[in-house]
């Protein structure tokens, strides 16, 4: 049931209207009552070449975090696990969004050897050359953005989003995502999407207010332009050309 209370930031201030339902320039509108909000929207990609959001309008994988704006957050002691299975050459899922001290294991459900690796961008790491029916586990302790792939098949790649801040999520297919457990207080929304510039995701950062007893919080519509992002081809994990039957999946470089 929505209370009828607005909040709208568009100049920095606070204002509450007396309205049934209502959307504000700032894109929040509340509804019900709890000490901590579940915070969601829906995102669009727009501009984009890719097959997948052009004909199928595929716009998952865009990462929505938010910073208290006060102090951050206090990170607990305790591990958290997360997966990112290797299945038909493709990493699953293609962007996954962890806290800070995350542990990833990469099992390998494929009949064919793999190695995940990075080698710029966040956290370099190289899990080395395993075989079918194994996994590898790598803790990623430094926030930033990991570019994942594949020495052996060029085709496979994913990305990693370390963060500090536990309030995150990663939108579905349908651009849908959605926060859970936010308290109230002043955050900066951030949005991360691998196929955007770094300016396009600059100008989506913008200051959200989550109020005492409100138990959602709806974003306004997010819109990620791909214009002017060209995709780079990246090299193996020794910065040279990748040797590699892809068909058969066979390895024919170095070994680790």
């Amino acid at each position: 049931m929505i209370s009828g209370s607005l909040i709208c930031s568009k100049t920095g201030r606070v204002k509450l209207l007396r309205l049934p339902a209502a959307l504000c320039l700032a894109g929040l509108f509340i509804h019900g009552a709890a000490s901590a909000a579940t915070i969601y929207g829906r995102v669009d990609l727009a501009l984009s070449h890719d097959p997948n959001v052009r004909k199928h309008r595929d716009y998952s994988g865009v990462v929505v975090w938010l910073d208290p704006v006060s102090a951050p957050p206090v990170i607990t002691a305790k591990l958290s696990h997360a997966q990112m299975i290797q299945r038909n050459k493709t990493f699953s899922p293609h962007v996954l969004p962890i806290l800070v001290g995350t542990v990833v294991s990469f099992p390998n459900y494929d009949p064919i050897f793999h190695n995940a690796f990075s080698n710029y961008d966040g956290q370099i790491f190289d899990i080395g050359l395993y075989a079918p029916g194994t996994t590898r586990t790598i803790a990623f302790r430094r926030e930033g953005v990991v570019r994942v792939f594949c020495n052996i098949h060029p085709t496979m790649s994913a990305v990693i989003v370390v963060l500090r801040s536990p309030y995150f999520a990663a939108s579905n297919q349908n651009g849908a995502f959605e926060i859970p457990g936010v308290p109230p207080g002043s955050y900066r929304m951030h949005v991360f999407h691998e196929r955007a510039t770094e300016q396009t995701l600059d100008a989506l950062t913008r200051t959200i207010e989550v109020p005492d007893d409100t138990e959602k919080v709806q974003l306004a519509p997010l819109s990620v332009s791909e214009s002017g992002y060209l995709q780079v081809p990246h090299k193996n994990k020794y910065g040279k050309d990748y040797q590699v039957d892809a068909d058969s999946g066979t390895y024919i470089g170095t070994k680790p």
